[in-house]
């Protein structure tokens, strides 16, 4: 049985004030203090929430890069959320990590939400029902698990500031209710709060800490701030913590102080400390409890690539997929991130991978007796790209890498290492960050081609950038915005042109003079070193993509975003693709009918061409073994096993719920209830593909749906000739309602997998607030309600009438 805050009463009674006061505020950027003399240890906390990175961002200690949270939630699968947090779990426990900061369950109330990718859905019952399986896999291992951004925090623009306004209504049946079943059902051990204000309070200040998540849900763990937005001791009068990140923050000397005048009851601070004390028992951090000793045995890199595959999309199909590899003797692979594949979303949800599998790679590996050629079609990077490892020798050790060094105002050696990559973040380390004056990086980098190449560095500040000890440009790179997140994570570039020479070894050497942040961030810094990519001549590049199709038997062109595009820290300006993709993309399929596109994204974009081409396949960021998993699902090895947890638009223009932007510093959810399908379904606009939709290799009937008021019956049958996976989704209707409802709302899902022929029939569990609303409580208009059962929010051949609350 899980310990309980009230377990620990004795121990409270042995802490001073200001031991009390301490364990509240971390002791650096992602531990807890501990308190020997009551067998407190320290508890580290670390990024998730696809993977698992540990307490400091270093290529030397590589983490499993998992897919997005959209792959994970586009597989509609309970058991593959609750395996996806077993496999953080284990991952945090090779690490050395007891608090995971995942899932991230915000909402897709928008297209344009900068960090859709790290969230599931825009639907709340969806997302409700992930986020506790996940939660759930993660916990049974010892391992706290966080939902968040509690709550609201759907945009990434001025994020710190933006306060967001909307309805009670609004809240619990949509944004809270996203929550919920991950503390009532699975009972996360914590909930972290968010950055902006929710109706004029800031997330750390809030009632909604209390109520509902205190006072209705039962939660008795323990609410940790997003990193710095503990702002004030008034904080500590609402139902907030744990302030991260330490040791400097609101709290501290200041909060004992409040106590002693009274102006904060030492009750409020009891409380907080016992949830603490509580927290650490359950990770095993306080003397007398142990983390489970059993743990299974997980080939985590297999599942990564199982995940990918199940999260990945067919959205059409024109007879063309799965592939025979016995059939093909030429493939032409089209893309920039068909080579540098997108993995993960941009921001503190990075991890490191010891290695990354493209769709180039895992096409040329599985199909080894097939010619696979490559275009890069049209460029995508923005910004300088770090250096290839193989190209890059550290010039100190001989060996491959760089030096790096810090160094005072004089001049003096702070600190030097020697690391395996240009791509470089410190945040929260134990180097001398905010001491240091100047950041030297050297390599001796070995080009691999004769040109000129755009050399340089992204970060911020005064740079120098010198090659074979000349200096080629001196230039200050300046954020966009006032987001030091943004900043830290996806800073500016600054490059300058330079000739070189294949295999003739450049002395490269940049100097960054550091800025210097204030408050929680002055220990934190990034740099990437490397080459912008060549835009001279995009025509060329389409031409001879041209060329390789035509001679191909079957083109894959991969298309998608970049870090300049989706990440944390900004909002999407568009959803179109960014360069000459489109274009791209029409050229080839003019040459080559055989086109399969593969949209490398976390988040809905615009594809004008889609009905042209032969297949269309989304698969999100795909983690480590992504270009394997592409191979598998393909070459029909497993079938592609995701349904859209979102709708995606045909034009922009048509997204009945698309603003970001707060507007004078509050951003209004004046559509309520209707997000995402529930706004599609109520403007009467149809999207390019429905929420629920996804193709399989395989053909499915469904009949004799019988629903009561807490489950509804499917059988299934298989109709094709292999086997394979179907979502069947129940959703919800009530024509006639006194209540402004979603045209229609999802009740439940379940996945089911048959054999060619096989029929089941399946129990859909339906989500307890179905046939609720929200009116000061939650409460039922007794009536007739509509049943709808099928492959979408779109595609629901099966219906039935139950009668609720007459009795």
């Amino acid at each position: 049985m899980s310990p309980t805050p009230a377990d620990f009463t004795d121990l409270l009674g042995r802490l001073t004030l200001e031991e009390k006061v301490r364990i509240l505020t971390g002791q650096d950027f992602w531990s807890t203090h501990p308190l020997p003399k009551i067998g407190l240890r320290s508890m580290v906390l670390s990024d998730g929430p696809s993977g698992v990175r540990g307490p400091v961002w270093d290529e030397r200690d590589p983490s499993l890069n998992l897919p997005s949270a959209t792959a994970l939630s586009s597989s509609w699968d309970l058991a593959i959320a609750h395996q996806y947090g077993v496999v953080s779990a284990l991952e945090a426990r090779r690490k050395g990590v007891d608090v995971v900061l995942g899932p991230t369950i915000n909402l897709h109330r928008s297209p344009l939400g900068g960090r859709h990718f790290e969230a599931f859905s825009e639907d709340p019952v969806l997302t409700a029902e992930l986020a506790a399986a996940y939660v759930a896999g993660v916990q049974a291992l010892g391992v706290a698990a966080t939902p968040k951004h509690y709550v609201a925090n759907d945009f990434e623009t001025d994020r710190f500031t933006a306060d967001v306004v909307v309805s009670e209504r609004a809240l619990r049946e949509v944004y809270l209710l996203a929550f919920e079943k991950a503390v009532t059902d699975s009972k996360a051990w914590l909930v972290m709060s968010a950055y902006n204000s929710i109706n004029g309070a800031t997330a750390s200040e809030n009632e909604l800490l209390e109520t509902p998540l205190n006072s209705e849900w039962g939660f008795d763990g323990v609410v940790v701030s997003d990193w710095t937005a503990v702002r004030s001791v008034e904080s500590a009068k609402h139902s907030q913590d744990l302030a991260m990140p330490g040791p400097v923050g609101a709290w501290g000397d200041a909060l004992v102080a409040a106590v002693r005048s009274g102006e904060v009851p030492e009750e409020a601070i009891d409380r907080k400390v016992l949830r603490l004390l509580a927290l650490a028992a359950r990770v095993g951090a306080l003397e007398g409890f142990e983390k489970p000793a059993e743990v299974p045995e997980v080939d985590t890199v297999a599942f990564a690539r199982s995940a990918a595959a199940e999260g990945s999309v067919l959205l059409r199909n024109a007879d063309e997929l799965p592939w025979n590899a016995a059939t093909l003797q030429r493939v032409a692979v089209i893309g920039h991130n068909a080579r540098d594949a997108r993995t993960q979303g941009g921001g503190s949800a990075t991890v490191v991978p010891a290695s990354v599998v493209s769709p180039l790679d895992g096409l040329r590996a599985a199909l080894p007796e097939v010619e696979v050629t490559y275009s890069i079609g049209a460029v995508v990077q923005e910004g300088v790209a770090e250096l290839p490892l193989s190209t890059m020798t550290n010039p100190v050790t001989g060996q491959p890498g760089a030096r790096v060094r810090f160094l005072a105002a004089d001049g003096a050696e702070l600190f030097a290492e020697d690391r395996f990559s240009s791509a470089l973040v410190y945040l929260g380390s134990d180097v001398p960050i905010a001491e240091t004056s100047v950041f030297e990086f050297r390599t001796t980098y070995t080009p691999t081609a004769s040109g000129s190449v755009l050399l340089g560095f992204a970060s911020v500040g005064r740079g120098r950038i010198f090659a074979d000890g000349n200096l080629l440009s001196e230039e200050t790179a300046v954020p966009v915005g006032t987001d030091l997140g943004a900043a830290l994570l996806s800073p500016p570039s600054i490059s300058t042109p330079f000739d070189v020479v294949a295999g003739r070894p450049v002395d490269v050497r940049v100097e960054l003079e550091l800025p210097g942040h204030e408050g929680g961030l002055s220990g934190a810094m990034s740099i990437t070193v490397g080459v912008e990519p060549d835009r001279s001549n995009p025509q060329a590049l389409i031409a001879e993509a041209v060329v390789a199709a035509r001679a191909a038997d079957v083109a894959v062109v991969v298309v998608g975003t970049n870090s300049k595009v989706e990440s944390e820290g900004y909002d999407r300006t568009t959803l179109e693709l960014p360069g000459l993709q489109d274009e791209l993309v029409r050229a080839v399929v003019a040459a080559n009918p055989r086109t399969v596109v593969v949209v490398n994204a976390g988040a809905p974009v615009q594809l004008p061409w889609r009905d042209d081409v032969a297949a269309l396949l989304v698969t999100y960021f795909g983690g480590q073994e992504y270009g394997n998993a592409l191979a598998d699902v393909l070459l029909g090895i497993v079938e592609p096993g995701g349904r859209l947890p979102t709708t995606w638009a045909r034009d922009e223009a048509d997204v009945p719920v698309i603003d970001v932007t707060p507007q004078d510093g509050t951003v209004r959810y004046d559509e309520g209830v209707h997000i995402g399908y529930r706004a599609w379904l109520r403007a009467g606009t149809e999207p390019a593909f429905a929420f629920g939709h996804g193709l399989g290799y395989t053909t499915w009937s469904l009949s004799d749906l019988r629903a009561s008021a807490t489950s509804a019956s499917v059988t299934v049958h298989n109709t094709g000739e292999r086997s394979g996976k179907h979502v069947v989704q129940v959703y919800t209707e009530r024509p006639e309602s006194t209540v402004d409802r979603p045209v229609r709302w999802l009740a439940g899902f379940a996945a089911v997998r048959l054999a060619a022929g096989e029929t089941t029939e399946i129990t859909i569990p339906l989500h307890k607030h179905t046939f609720e609303h929200w009116d000061t409580t939650w409460t039922t208009e007794p009536g007739t309600f509509n049943l709808l059962a099928g492959s979408s929010v779109s595609d629901l051949p099966l219906s039935a009438q139950l009668k609720i609350g007459l009795g």
